[in-house]
Formats: C-alpha cells, sequence, structure tokens
C-alpha cells in the first residue's frame, strides 16, 4: 500500500513539471515559400483553424498607403516608382502592427525576404520578447506553381486571389466580395515567373539557413496536402490545438501562474 501511495505522489509530482506554467506559448511564425507556392491559402486556413493575425507585407503596406499614414506616405513613392521598399520602413510597419495585436498567435508572410531584413526583424521581435519559434518553409514541385500561376486571377484593390483550378470565383471574372473585375497579374507569365522563381531561391537559401533551427520543411502538389503537415507541426511543437487560441496576455499569464503555485502548494500539503 505504501508503494502504491509513494508512486501516485510520484506521478502527480512529475505532472506538475512537465506542464510548467512558462511553457505556455502563442504561435509566432514565419511562412516561405515561392511565389504561387500557396501562402495565402495556408494563412487563411491558419486564420480560420487557430485563430492567428495574418500579417501580409504587401497587405500592410496597402493598408498604410491607403490610409494615408506617415509610414505610407514614405513608402507611396518607392512603390510607385517601382523600387522596393526600403528594410527600416517595412520593419516600422510590422513593428507598428505587433505592438497593436499584443502577445497573441500572429503569422507573417512575404517578410522577411531577406537576411539583413531578418536580422533587424529578430532585433525587433526579442525587443517585444516574441520571438519566432516556428518557420514553415512550402515546397511545391516548380511545373505545379506554374500551372497555378496561369490560372491566377487577382482582385488588385483587396489583394484577395483566386484560382480557375481550385479556388474559383462564384461568379467568373468578378469578385466574390465586391463584384468588381479580376485582373491577371502582369508578371502572371511563364517567361517572367521563371525569373521571379530563381529570385526567389537566391533570396530564401540565406534566410533558411539563418533559421535553420526553428524551420520545418513542408512538402506537396496541392494546399489539402500541405495543410495537414503545418497543422501537425503546430500541435506537436506548441500544444496548441485546431480551434483552441491560448490566452498568453501577461495578465492571463500572471493569473495562471497564481493559480499553479496554489495548487502545488495544497497538494504538498497533502502529501505531508
Amino acid at each position: 500500500m505504501l508503494f502504491l501511495r509513494n508512486s501516485f505522489i510520484r506521478i502527480h509530482k512529475r505532472s506538475f513539471h512537465d506542464c510548467p506554467i512558462n511553457s505556455i506559448q502563442s504561435l509566432r511564425l514565419l511562412l516561405i515559400g515561392s511565389p504561387g507556392s500557396g501562402k495565402g491559402t495556408q494563412s487563411s486556413r491558419l486564420v480560420k483553424n487557430f485563430g492567428v493575425t495574418h500579417l501580409s507585407s504587401g497587405d500592410l503596406l496597402r493598408k498604410n498607403i491607403r490610409e494615408g499614414t506617415w509610414v505610407g506616405q514614405q513608402a507611396k513613392q518607392y512603390v510607385t516608382d517601382g523600387k522596393l521598399v526600403p528594410d527600416g520602413l517595412l520593419i516600422s510597419l510590422v513593428n507598428k502592427e505587433l505592438l497593436h495585436i499584443g502577445a497573441t498567435n500572429w503569422l507573417l508572410d512575404g517578410f522577411p525576404r531577406t537576411i539583413e531584413q531578418a536580422k533587424q526583424l529578430d532585433t525587433s521581435l526579442h525587443q517585444l520578447m516574441q520571438p519566432l519559434n516556428l518557420v514553415i518553409h512550402l515546397q511545391v514541385p516548380e511545373e505545379v506553381i506554374l500551372q497555378r500561376i496561369m490560372d491566377r486571377w487577382v482582385h488588385i484593390p483587396s489583394g484577395r486571389v483566386y484560382n480557375l483550378s481550385y479556388n474559383p470565383p462564384r461568379v467568373p471574372g468578378l469578385d466574390d466580395i465586391t463584384g468588381e473585375p479580376l485582373s491577371k497579374r502582369p508578371d502572371d507569365n511563364p517567361e517572367v515567373f521563371k525569373v521571379r522563381l530563381d529570385q526567389h531561391h537566391r533570396m530564401s537559401r540565406p534566410l533558411l539557413d539563418h533559421y535553420k533551427d526553428i524551420v520545418v520543411n513542408v512538402k506537396g502538389n496541392t494546399s489539402d496536402e500541405i495543410y495537414p503537415q503545418i497543422e501537425r507541426e503546430i500541435v506537436n511543437r506548441l500544444g496548441i490545438l485546431p480551434g483552441h487560441v491560448p490566452d498568453v496576455s501577461p495578465i492571463s499569464v500572471l493569473k495562471k501562474e497564481k493559480v499553479y503555485k496554489q495548487e502545488k502548494e495544497e497538494h504538498q500539503v497533502s502529501n505531508v
């Protein structure tokens, strides 16, 4: 009987150490993938199933330019001239949004693109005490991506993307939300796209090496093949279940820590 009692106590003691309060993490994810690899589709699924905030550098740029913010005004001239927006402005956009949403689940899409941007982002995230904890690298065969590009149509004002093969608009040629006409991107042709693809590979290699400790390579031909792999990594690595958004705000964590300490003290007293 004494042996059983001691075993029971050891099991309970171990359970406290297996689930420490500081193991609670939010999802801080970076999606890396070539143009046409399905980052937007996967982001939409993660938003729906995990309640993440989707931070797209392109969307943030368009939003700030449209709203006429200081950063938007600075960036507008570069966009109008067809030039790359400086890293400092992009970092400002992302920092502003991260401060706004606080310590919740989020994913970055389209930024950082270069190792220099990654280093600046790392510095900012560590200052916010929100470093990246997962990088998903989407690997889709080039021939599959080329076919997607040929079937892709875009609602330019919002950035919504449709594909005639697997995500067609309800009314051909029209945006589902506004009913406005859809367009083809000027660079959505095989010749131009091949150049973009080669450029992406050159830029992403040092980025993947920089984040090698938290990179997961996910392979597939379709979004339905790829998404379950992403979900499995989130569940296994962070313990976050679909449909469950952990509250990791400072107040919430303090409350949980207080409850945890009380339960542990009560357990220790009961074993005296």
